[in-house]
């Protein structure tokens, strides 16, 4: 790979935060809280620069928050959870042949799963709650306005 080749690959906040749609506020925030790696290494004054696998770690990241809508601590959890599923696949991927071993990569795969179906499964309960709220809601003003036409029509006749 030549200089050129690892120039390409390397973006700046600005060209990263385009591509994801956010600014580079929130890629900063994120990074300190720990929901993207920092720019470790990087001299004091240095530009934050970035590769294709930070861009889609963002993105995941943005994803995941728009889509459950997450407090910032639950979705750092969720991205931890599959941050260490991803070392756990390497890991299984690079041949590991001891079954012992096998049986624990998925035994440890198995639990991340395990705690990201459950602050899944927690935002879709508070989903159906809210959804089952308003549903409520609106069978109770649709009542009021069937009170209201039967008011209207006595008063119609009389």
């Amino acid at each position: 790979m030549s200089a050129r080749d690892d120039r390409a690959e390397v973006l700046r906040i600005g060209d990263v935060a385009r591509l994801t749609g956010t600014t580079p506020r929130t890629i900063r925030y994120y990074e300190e809280i720990g929901l993207l790696p920092g720019a470790e290494g990087r001299a004091p004054g240095a530009h934050r620069t970035y590769r294709e696998e930070d861009v889609e770690r963002l993105q995941e990241v943005l994803r995941l928050k728009d889509l459950l809508g997450l407090p910032l601590e639950e979705l750092s959890e969720l991205m931890a959870a599959e941050e260490a599923r991803a070392a756990l696949r390497r890991e299984w991927r690079s041949g590991v042949e001891d079954p012992v071993r096998q049986r624990q990569i998925l035994e440890e795969s198995l639990s991340y799963i395990d705690r990201q179906l459950a602050l899944v499964r927690r935002r879709r309960d508070e989903i159906a709650k809210l959804e089952e709220d308003l549903a409520a809601r609106r069978r109770r003003v649709r009542d009021r306005l069937r009170g209201l036409s039967v008011k209207a029509d006595i008063g119609a006749r009389s």
